[in-house]
Parts: C-alpha cells; sequence; structure tokens
C-alpha cells in the first residue's frame, strides 16, 4: 500500500465506524426515550416489535423509507431539500474533535481514538455544532409556512441568546486547561475524579451547569422547544417535511444531544478517563476498550438526563427563554470567568 494512501484509509475508515455508531445509537436512544417516558407517564411503551419492543426503531425507519415525499408546491425547491442535510451533517461534524479515548494498536498500527486531534479542535466543534441551525432557519424559510417560518425565526434567536454563555462557560476551562486541544484538556484532568474540571481540576461547577442548560436550548430540547413548539407551531420548521428528510432532522437533533453530551464529559468531567489512575494508564487492547467503555457510559448518563428533563419540565414561554438567556445565563457565566480568572492569576487552579 502507498504510504501517503494509508492514513487516507484510515482516517475514513475512523469516520466510517464513528459515524455509524452515531446512526445505531440514534435508533437506541430512540427507544430508551419513548420506553422511560412510558414508565414516567405510567404506560408500557414500545411492546410489540421485537422482545420489549426493540425492533420498534428498525420499524420506524422502514415506515420513513416507506412514506410519500412531499415538497409544497410554492417552496424555495433547492433550499428545501438541502436544509436538513446542513443539519445533519454540521452534528456529525463537530463529534469528529471529541476524543473517546487515547490509542489503539490493530495490526501493528497505532491508531488515534478521534477523528481530528487539532491544536483549535474545540472551535471547531462549536463552529460546526453553530451551523446546524442555518438548516433549521433555512427549512423554516424555503418552506413557506408560517409556522415553519416562524420556528426558524425562533430558532436563530435561541442560538444568539443562548451561544454566549455556552461559549464563556468553556472560556472558563479553557483558562484553566491553556489549550483549546481536546486531548491534551481531558489528559489535564488525569488522576482521581477531583482532578476534573468540574472538581478540584478547575473549580468549573457553575461553569458546567450553565454549560449543561445553555447545551439543552441549542439542541431545541424540552423546556426550550420553542422552534417546534407543537401547540403553538404544529410542528415549527420542519412542518412542511416527511419521509427521509423530515427523520434527518430527527436524527440531527439526537446526534447534537449526543456531540453536547460528549462534550460536557470532555471538558469537565476526564473525558474517557476513569479517575483510577491503575486503569487510565493501562495500556493494549483491554485499556483502549475500558477508555471507550467509560466514555460511553458518561455520556449514555447525559443522554437519560436529556430524556427525563424532556418528560419532566414544562416549556417555557418565549419570553421566560429570553430571560432566563439574557439576565440570567450571561450574567452568570461572566461571573464565572471572572472567578476562574482570579483563581488562575493566584495559581490556586
Amino acid at each position: 500500500m502507498p504510504q501517503g494512501l494509508e492514513p487516507i484509509l484510515i482516517n475514513a475508515a475512523k469516520i466510517f465506524a464513528i459515524a455509524n455508531a452515531l446512526m445505531a445509537s440514534v435508533a437506541i436512544l430512540t427507544w430508551i426515550e419513548r420506553r422511560l417516558s412510558a414508565i414516567i407517564q405510567f404506560r408500557l411503551g414500545p411492546n410489540r416489535v421485537g422482545p420489549a419492543g426493540l425492533f420498534q426503531p428498525l420499524a420506524d425507519g422502514i415506515k420513513f423509507f416507506m412514506k410519500e415525499e412531499t415538497i409544497p408546491a410554492d417552496a424555495r425547491k433547492g433550499v428545501f431539500i438541502i436544509a436538513p442535510f446542513i443539519a445533519l451533517v454540521s452534528a456529525l461534524t463537530a463529534f469528529a474533535v471529541i476524543p473517546i479515548g487515547t490509542q489503539i494498536e490493530i495490526a501493528g498500527r497505532v491508531i488515534d481514538l478521534v477523528i481530528l486531534d487539532l491544536d483549535g479542535g474545540l472551535l471547531v466543534a462549536l463552529a460546526a455544532s453553530s451551523l446546524g441551525v442555518y438548516g433549521i432557519v433555512c427549512a423554516g424559510w424555503a418552506s413557506n409556512s408560517k409556522y415553519a417560518l416562524m420556528g426558524g425565526l425562533r430558532a436563530s434567536a435561541q442560538m444568539i441568546s443562548y451561544e454566549l454563555a455556552l461559549g464563556l462557560s468553556i472560556v472558563g476551562v479553557l483558562s484553566v486547561s491553556g489549550t483549546l486541544r481536546p486531548t491534551e484538556i481531558v489528559a489535564l484532568q488525569a488522576g482521581s475524579p477531583w482532578q476534573w474540571n468540574i472538581f478540584g481540576g478547575g473549580w468549573q461547577l457553575l461553569g458546567f451547569m450553565i454549560f449543561m442548560v445553555a447545551g439543552y436550548a441549542e439542541t431545541n430540547r424540552l423546556p426550550f422547544d420553542m422552534p417546534e413548539a407543537e401547540s403553538e407551531l404544529v410542528a415549527g420548521y420542519h412542518t412542511e417535511y416527511s419521509s427521509m428528510k423530515f427523520s434527518m432532522f430527527f436524527m440531527a437533533e439526537y446526534i447534537a444531544m449526543i456531540t453536547i453530551s460528549g462534550m460536557a464529559v470532555t471538558l469537565f468531567l476526564g473525558g474517557y478517563l476513569t479517575g483510577i489512575p491503575a486503569l487510565d494508564t493501562m495500556g493494549g487492547i483491554l485499556g483502549a476498550l475500558i477508555q471507550i467503555g467509560t466514555f460511553v457510559t458518561k455520556v449514555g448518563f447525559f443522554l437519560i438526563l436529556f430524556v427525563w428533563v424532556r418528560w419532566t419540565l414544562p416549556r417555557f414561554r418565549y419570553d421566560q427563554l429570553m430571560d432566563l438567556g439574557w439576565k440570567r445565563l450571561f450574567p452568570l457565566a461572566l461571573l464565572n470567568l471572572l472567578v476562574t480568572a482570579l483563581l488562575v492569576a493566584f495559581d490556586i487552579v
């Protein structure tokens, strides 16, 4: 094999594996959400297709493939078609810089367990995740529907309101770590769990809480699902979408949830580190599997939390949503940044 071709093939294999893992995670997550929501509401949930309804996501996927593809007569067809692709690709791209482990050796080749290990990797993740709102805005505008347009406008206003708080909460971690490379941010949290940034490693508990609330708003999940708001806007920005285009918006939302959870774990909770030095320094395939399992477990906890919050809290009114973003989270994020700057200046962290 030509020497220059090997890294390209390895990266292509990593992209293929991660993308398919994310798609499979979406299917699993839809089943978990329906089952957990049923438990919360004292219902049974999916229990017909396969044991305990486990094949229900497969049945839903087949249904999406078979449903009729409709495009409104007065829609801007080009933008209408490309909008769900923008939302899905941006959600997938943001995950590319999140490390799920250090390295693994396969057939004598050492492979990094991250697709892109960049100096400015965190900026790439933030930029890619921010592009997702363009897919929503384009869908709202191109549908030529008042409901869809209102949903797109709400999404853009919501993104602007909460992106500031989310970005400032991350700056606190960057001030402590001194790097924008996600792999280095995780490595600096090695040791006991006390060394994680949320605890004594960076004293970023407030920053973590701000990040999570802003992350819920960025993914348009309840109680921040104003761009959809079924009781007001039918289905918001994807009112006119059907078949696979609707399912792409659906997948983009769940992948964005996984990405936000992965970023929270990487920045604040030690990433793939267990907090047990003997396990974190273990080499070989077993060590890599422990790291991947640790990362998946931590992310899974936050995904369960996403579902739990959705089926527990009511939707905010729009004025409450704006009030929380500008009058509560933004000042708290500035306060967290000020305190972090003082801690770094006096060499406390």
